[in-house]
């Protein structure tokens, strides 16, 4: 195939062959006043004057040293064989496997991954992914509309606030209301979800949708939660951390009844923009309802095991508006990079990632207080992210990011209540050393 622009004559060909003069007649029908004018492209360059154009754009990129930055995207250490894996020709260039008869590969990858997902999440049925958190969290939500046949969601103002954003944008559409049930953030406050606001929110409610760990790092009342939902006939949707569930409770067990997550930890490295995937795992009775693909095993007329997608009468290219959901594609190669993670990390390499991240989190947050710096803001357990209130932070963390610090995330830039508070992270990759600097940063930039 060639990739070669088209010269003069070829476009005067395509004209004439549909009977207009010039490249501008494509576009009579759209008015002047919206159209784009005046593109100022700049002139064409060399392949070395190329090269040199990207690296200077490149150069400006900033690589912190040290980062205890999360806020739902975290630096965890990615094994060798994740990339070499999903590097592979047949995984990275892989269409949408409609022909199962040549697709048996893909197919039996995304089947794993989704036995992954359920095991991990105690759930029965997994998704073959979605784009991120966000959106899987928000497809939840209208999976959870269409079971209930009910038209509102509340969501806990301690889920992620990019994800409230995206359940907001989805549920806008379909005229799906959406009202947020407060977190304690206030001075005293514990930072976690009531489940006695739950019983106030009327029995036209579908879901409840509520995070562990939270936005904040606290760890909420689940199995409550649930119950205050399911008492009023809503479904409970948790949105969860992955490499939490090797320590916390799996949400199977506290009686979640769909469960979203941000895969990203599972082998993906933090990446602006992403691709990151999506997770979604539910009750096998709510099957026919979930959005996206499934992958299915079976036999054949011989006897043999395979792959197939199924229950494909749920998805756009069978039934058009009267789908599950649009979903168009997945993240299948990051899915499959989640796959390999867990797979080469096994059951208890994946707990020992989480205990050393919670164990360098409960370091670095004894180290600010022993010296003075910092205290928590909300009592309660966390995981792996904790808030600790800091004088002057806003300040002190601009500073910190001109040594090439990232002292964290900064609450107050969405919550005002949250003003001289720093949102940290730390995991396994988080050094002792790294820990002693910040420490010694945040001690000079008083």
């Amino acid at each position: 195939m060639s990739y070669s622009p088209h010269t003069e004559a070829d476009r005067a060909r395509m004209l004439e062959a549909i009977g207009i003069s010039s490249v501008e007649d494509l576009f009579a029908d759209v008015p002047a006043a919206v159209r784009a004018s005046d593109w100022q492209v700049p002139p064409p360059l060399t392949e070395q004057e190329a090269r040199a154009e990207l690296a200077r754009l490149a150069g400006r990129n900033r690589i912190p040293e040290i980062t205890f930055l999360g806020a739902g995207v975290y630096r965890h250490l990615v094994p060798a064989v994740v990339g070499e894996i999903i590097g592979r020709p047949e995984f990275a260039t892989a269409y949408t496997p409609y022909q199962p008869e040549v697709s048996q590969g893909t197919l039996q990858s995304i089947y794993e991954f989704q036995s992954l997902i359920c095991e991990l999440t105690g759930m029965e049925v997994a998704t073959a992914s979605h784009y991120d958190g966000a959106t899987a969290t928000a497809e939840a939500a209208l999976m959870a509309c269409r079971l209930t046949r009910r038209g509102r969601v509340a969501v806990s103002a301690g889920v992620n606030p990019d994800y409230r954003r995206v359940l907001e944008t989805y549920c806008s559409g379909p005229g799906i209301e959406v009202v947020t049930v407060p977190v304690g953030l206030a001075e005293g406050g514990n930072g976690t979800t009531d489940p006695g606001s739950i019983a106030n929110l009327g029995d036209d409610l579908a879901c409840v949708v509520a995070a562990q760990p939270n936005f904040y790092g606290q760890l909420e009342p689940m199995a409550e939660l649930a119950d205050a939902a399911h008492r009023i006939g809503a479904q409970l949707v948790a949105v969860v951390e992955p490499i939490s569930l090797a320590l916390l409770e799996p949400p199977g067990a506290y009686g979640a009844d769909l469960v979203a997550a941000e895969g990203q930890p599972l082998g993906i490295p933090p990446s602006f923009g992403g691709p990151y995937v999506g997770l979604m795992a539910a009750r096998m009775g709510s099957v026919r309802q979930m959005p996206g693909r499934l992958v299915g095993a079976t036999r054949d007329a011989e006897g043999r095991k395979g792959y197939v997608l199924t229950l494909q009468a749920r998805e756009q290219h069978i039934r058009r508006e009267k789908a599950a959901s649009n979903i168009c594609t997945n993240q299948a190669l990051m899915a499959l990079a989640a796959t390999v993670y867990l797979a080469a990390v096994g059951p208890e390499g994946l707990r020992e990632v989480a205990e050393l991240s919670v164990a360098q989190t409960r370091h670095l947050a004894a180290a600010l207080e022993d010296a003075g710096l910092a205290e928590r803001r909300f009592g309660g357990s966390y995981f792996a992210e904790v808030t600790m209130r800091v004088p002057d932070a806003a300040r002190r963390h601009a500073a910190l990011a001109e040594q090439g610090i990232v002292a964290g995330y900064l609450p107050e830039q969405r919550e005002p209540e949250l003003r001289d508070t720093l949102l940290l992270a730390a995991t396994e990759l988080t050094t002792d050393d790294e820990i002693a600097r910040l420490v010694q940063a945040l001690g000079e930039s008083r």
